[in-house]
């Protein structure tokens, strides 16, 4: 029996793909971003994290704009205002 994955093409980088890493490569020189806390400052408990009940969830910050963990931390934190 074959298996299922055979037919499937070998894993090579595409243009897109050499893009986004050039574009991630300048974002990691710039950001300050850390998968451990800065005491009580983590993504979860940031403005710019979109679904602070996930573990996992998009940092909408406009310089990151990536999924990130809910215990990271970065340069840009920003405690979300009290309604």
């Amino acid at each position: 029996m074959a298996d299922e994955f055979d037919d499937l093409p070998k894993p090579a980088p595409k243009e897109i793909d050499e893009q986004r890493s050039m574009e991630l490569r300048f974002l990691q020189e710039d950001a300050i971003l850390r998968a451990k806390p800065n005491e009580n400052e983590r993504c979860q408990s940031c403005l710019y994290y979109l679904n602070p009940d996930e573990e996992i969830s998009y940092c909408w910050h406009p310089k990151l704009r990536i999924l990130v963990g809910g215990e990271w931390w970065c340069q840009w934190w920003e405690k979300i205002p009290e309604e």
